[in-house]
């Protein structure tokens, strides 16, 4: 029991916790009940939407409203919520309800899994996200419903406004309308667009930025991490919609609408397969990117993105990283450095594989795919349900190691207790 307690790490216990759900999903989706009448699930389909919704991802072999029913798609929102929350974090509030303590061990699985650098506030902080979940969401399932009932019966309109917020809170493109057709009905619409904008860029942000956000007094009493998600979320909103806008013929708003879903999100108001290849090589990077630390969503991180930049201006210039009159510390650099190596390189290998099974799709479709399934994003060029079963477990493959993080699931195989023992330094010609 002790070996099985030192071996089940906090990385490990999250692989094992995701997987888990997602094996359940697939089971319960497998289920006569969860299909629509006169349909029948194939088993691959079953696990890959149940994978695409605990990751938050989107991305669909079947359309979800044409194929499973009311009890079905309850499930795959549940999975939703559940991968956009965080195992441990839901773990801890049944914990909390049941009126028990907290022990260290369930801390420090929810400081890794919302990327945390202190113990300290733990549980004030879970009790933080869900509170600001729920509230963010049923303001969002509200503002929806005024947008649906005007096509859909109300209780209809109620069910669809409710897996719409959880969808776009989560980052997760997942959509009920029926016919592969995501937003694309709405994209005039300016109330569903700009709400589901809210609930997406407050749902990236991160549960302690949000948290900072609501209780510091002033921008001055923000810390630097929260300050670096900030600029950089408004940076690329508005790099993403002035791209996109110049390289496609869409409106301003269905360029924002476009910046602000490829940041994990995944939702469409446009086909992202009639895009030039100038604007899907913008989504691509926004896909890549993603959103920040301790949110809903995937990708590299903004924070990421940010350290890099700084650290190659920085190395350039012979001085110091700083950021905001801060240092930031050459872990960190490091870091950064090793995610974004770990995240290409997953992203290169995946593509190259499915190009190879795959050889009926262009590069760019395929690229566009995986990474979209590595950002957790979920928009598509439309290629998805065509693919091969090898090709579709890859894409789940991808889908995991994004949500997780590919830092992650790379310490589950390396991981050992740390060594005093230190090397002599020798240089290495580099350039």
């Amino acid at each position: 029991m002790l070996l099985i307690t030192r071996w089940l790490n906090p990385g490990r216990f999250l692989v094992l916790g995701f997987a888990s759900v997602i094996l359940l999903g697939t089971i319960l989706l497998l289920l006569p009940i969860s299909a629509n009448p006169g349909v029948t699930i194939h088993p691959i389909d079953a696990l890959f939407t149940s994978t695409s919704a605990v990751c938050v991802t989107g991305l669909v072999v079947v359309d979800t409203a044409d194929n499973f029913s009311v009890f079905g798609r309850t499930i795959v929102a549940l999975l939703i919520q559940t991968g956009g929350l965080g195992i441990t974090s839901i773990g801890v509030t049944f914990i909390l309800v049941a009126g028990k303590k907290i022990g260290l061990r369930e801390r420090v699985l929810v400081k890794e899994a919302l990327n945390l650098d202190t113990l300290k506030g733990i549980v004030q902080l879970v009790k933080s996200v869900m509170l600001v979940t729920l509230c963010f969401e049923v303001v969002g399932m509200a503002l929806s419903y005024i947008v649906f009932l005007q096509d859909y019966p109300p209780l209809s309109a109620l069910g669809i406004s409710a897996f719409h917020s959880i969808a776009a809170f989560n980052n997760s493109g997942f959509d009920i309308l029926g016919g592969y057709q995501n937003l694309i009905p709405y994209r005039d619409n300016v109330l569903l667009n700009l709400t589901t904008c809210g609930l997406v860029i407050f749902g990236g942000l991160g549960f302690y930025v949000i948290r900072e956000i609501l209780y510091k007094r002033s921008l001055r009493d923000l810390s630097m991490n929260t300050k670096i998600v900030l600029t950089m979320t408004v940076s690329l909103l508005a790099i993403g919609t002035v791209l996109l806008k110049l390289t496609d013929d869409v409106t301003w708003l269905g360029a924002f609408f476009q910046s602000t879903s490829a940041r994990t999100a995944g939702f469409s108001t446009y086909a992202p397969g009639e895009f030039t290849s100038a604007g899907q090589f913008v989504l691509i990077i926004l896909m890549f990117i993603g959103a920040s630390p301790g949110s809903t969503g995937g990708g590299i991180k903004t924070t990421t993105a940010f350290t890099l930049l700084k650290s190659l201006f920085a190395f350039a210039a012979k001085r110091d990283c700083t950021a905001f009159r801060r240092k930031i510390p050459n872990e960190s650099i490091m870091k950064a450095f090793t995610v974004t190596i770990l995240a290409m390189i997953v992203v290169c290998v995946m593509t190259f594989l499915i190009c190879i099974i795959e050889p009926q799709f262009t590069f760019m479709q395929v690229f566009f795919e995986v990474v979209s399934g590595f950002g957790t994003v979920g928009l598509s060029t439309g290629i998805t349900p065509d693919l091969a079963d090898i090709s579709k477990i890859l894409l789940c493959l991808t889908m995991f190691i994004g949500r997780l993080g590919p830092l992650t699931m790379a310490c589950i195989w390396v991981y050992q207790p740390s060594s005093n023992l230190s090397y002599v330094e020798e240089r290495v010609t580099i350039g």
